[in-house]
């Protein structure tokens, strides 16, 4: 060796072989190379390397601020000095390029990681938006772990604090939605009695000191008392609002996948009690999905322009959702998840039109580690976005664009993998001997705001990437809309 360290190349990346029993940087140190395709990085937060799920962005006077809900377990807050269990990230988005990490809410101390413990939702409203909030601040509804949501005020982004609990006592929390102009929240729960761990509970948020309860949700068989094969549990609904008079839910994530299109006013006026009939009330339509199939979320695409039916006599505009599943297993351990776009013109008979999924073969994703398959879009319904672009979380292969104007053909327009960091955490398959583990980036949810900018968030403590469309990618998009109003959730 003549004293000199050699330089070995393996798989494209210079590993330092260090002599004189100095050990090399483990492998997760080893910096990938970022892949990507009409997609930038603008911007990024390591996110103190806790497991991210959920990112909103809210605009508070003249500053942009994004909130970050996180899984399980535990890292050191270098604000406060001390270990503190996930919850939620404050960081400060005015200036992408430069993400600046305001506070940190710790969760729901609970042994394990993933869904146990954390604070994995969050949500955010203005006070000038809620028909009985101040006028001068800003509330966050986030989950507390699986016992409980909690409402904070966050007019002080970098100085939360707590309002209230909501509801406590609970087995189970998730995906939640509120309703910005009304204050209507409709909350992922596991109420004590029912038959799944996660069902619906409808609270009136909108004076956020003053949480009143409305009803809970589910599907027939779910109820306390029901009988035979339970249904699978809820895991994300979405509202258009008293304008829309819509809400969709998504059951059974992975797996016996359920879409429910909701008459929002019968849900919310109708009868309380939880017999099937009252719970059969207020819908407008159910599809029952196969067994391989989940609905992880739903995200409506209304009053479409078509062009290319410009020439037909009807059938211009049309109605469509969107479903996500989501994969659970690493390397493709069972069915992937993908997009499915359904028809919903007619909505008493949605009717699928079209799939979408990562091509394996384009970065052999099921060998590189961690999950394979989609995870979630984003929901924002900024009109830059809305019904031309939709990103799609997608775990190890990173966050994709979709050119969805044109529902019947889905085509990607560009997408971004981030490297993995020394934070990047590892992901096992099989138990004991057999087992074996890989780092592999796992981006797991996206988000847009109004000026553009994409958020995606790593469930493998890689952090947060702040991305903007490059190319003929950002053509599909209508940035004229920047100086007009989003629409509003």
């Amino acid at each position: 060796m003549s004293g000199a360290n050699p330089v070995l190349i393996r798989s494209g990346y210079l590993t330092l072989v260090v002599l004189f029993g100095i050990s090399p940087p483990p492998a997760a140190a080893q910096q990938e190379t970022a892949r990507a395709s009409n997609m930038n990085l603008v911007g990024y937060s390591d996110l103190q390397a806790r497991s991210a799920y959920q990112p909103v962005i809210q605009k508070q006077g003249e500053r942009w601020i994004a909130y970050i809900g996180h899984h399980g377990g535990d890292q050191p807050n270098p604000l406060t000095g001390r270990t503190e269990h996930n919850g939620t990230s404050i960081v400060d988005v005015t200036d992408p390029k430069n993400p600046r990490y305001l506070a940190h809410i710790p969760g729901e101390a609970k042994e394990g990681t993933g869904e146990s413990g954390g604070a994995s939702m969050v949500r955010v409203c203005a006070g000038n938006g809620l028909p009985h909030g101040d006028k001068s601040k800003f509330y966050m509804l986030r989950s507390f772990g699986n016992s409980a949501h909690e409402m904070w005020d966050v007019t002080d982004p970098q100085r939360p604090t707590r309002i209230n609990v909501i509801v406590s006592g609970l087995r189970d929390t998730h995906k939640n939605w509120w309703e910005c102009d009304t204050g209507i929240a409709y909350l992922v729960s596991g109420v004590i009695g029912w038959r799944v761990p996660r069902m619906a509970q409808i609270y009136d948020l909108s004076d956020p000191v003053k949480p009143v309860f409305i009803r809970n949700f589910g599907l027939p068989g779910q109820q306390p008392g029901a009988k035979g094969p339970t249904p699978e549990g809820l895991h994300g609904p979405l509202s258009t609002g008293p304008k829309g008079n819509r809400m969709y839910f998504a059951y059974g994530n992975g797996v016996r996948g359920v879409i429910e299109i909701v008459d929002r006013q019968k849900l919310l006026d109708g009868p309380k009690e939880t017999t099937d009939e009252n719970l059969r009330y207020p819908i407008i339509a159910r599809v029952d999905l196969p067994f391989d199939v989940g609905a992880h979320n739903l995200f409506p695409m209304m009053q479409m322009k078509l062009s290319e039916f410009d020439r037909q006599r009807s059938g211009k505009v049309k109605d469509f959702l969107t479903v996500i599943g989501e994969t659970t297993p690493n390397e493709c351990q069972e069915s992937r998840q993908m997009a499915r776009i359904f028809d919903i013109t007619e909505e008493s008979k949605p009717m699928g039109v079209s799939t979408w999924t990562v091509p394996e073969d384009s970065g052999n994703f099921c060998t590189a580690g961690g999950r394979f398959g989609t995870h979630s879009s984003n929901e924002s319904f900024t009109p830059i976005y809305y019904n031309r672009v939709l990103f799609i979380a997608h775990f190890n292969a990173g966050v994709r664009a979709l050119d969805i104007r044109d529902p019947y053909r889905p085509k990607e327009i560009g997408y971004y993998i981030p490297a993995v960091t020394r934070n990047t955490d590892q992901r096992c398959v099989g138990q004991g001997a057999d087992q074996h583990c890989k780092v592999a980036i796992q981006t797991n949810n996206v988000e847009v705001d109004d000026r553009g900018y994409i958020y995606a968030v790593d469930r493998a403590n890689t952090g947060m990437h702040i991305l903007e469309l490059t190319g003929p990618a950002r053509q599909a998009a209508d940035f004229t809309q920047l100086e007009g109003s989003a629409i509003r959730r």
